[in-house]
């Protein structure tokens, strides 16, 4: 199958779609866009590496537990091949938690894959330029 905007519109959607789940809440809807078998590093902005999608919403989901959130992301660079695309994100991200405020800028670098439900994310990288941390007023 030659790709073409119809894959790169889903692509897309489905990042919009990560989103709005996470910042939502909606863990169940989130953990839907993942393979089973994920893989999603954040050790180079903090975080961990876990494989699979059940240990990596726990973290989250945890993580996350009482936290205001706003993810944001754009100017995607998408190469698809067959089944499988790799793909890099800008994104920006305003966590809000217990008297601690994070604004982070960086990178997901992403391979996407097209499954019977449709494109998932499969891997995952998240990389940091900047993270600036303040107490909200």
């Amino acid at each position: 199958m030659t790709p073409g905007f119809a894959d790169w519109l889903a692509i897309c959607n489905l990042k919009a779609a990560y989103c709005r789940l996470l910042d939502s809440k909606d863990w169940e809807g989130w953990k839907a866009l993942f393979t089973e078998d994920c893989v999603i590093d954040t050790r180079a902005s903090g975080g961990t590496r876990e494989q699979g999608r059940d240990a990596f919403l726990a973290v989250v989901s945890k993580a996350l537990s009482g936290a205001k959130t706003a993810h944001q992301i754009h100017s995607p660079e998408i190469t698809i091949d067959g089944d499988r695309a790799q793909v890099i994100w800008a994104m920006q991200d305003r966590v809000i938690k217990d008297g601690f405020a994070l604004t982070g800028y960086g990178h997901y670098h992403e391979v996407c894959v097209r499954t019977p439900g449709g494109w998932k994310i499969a891997e995952q990288t998240l990389t940091r330029l900047i993270m600036e941390a303040e107490k909200p007023a």
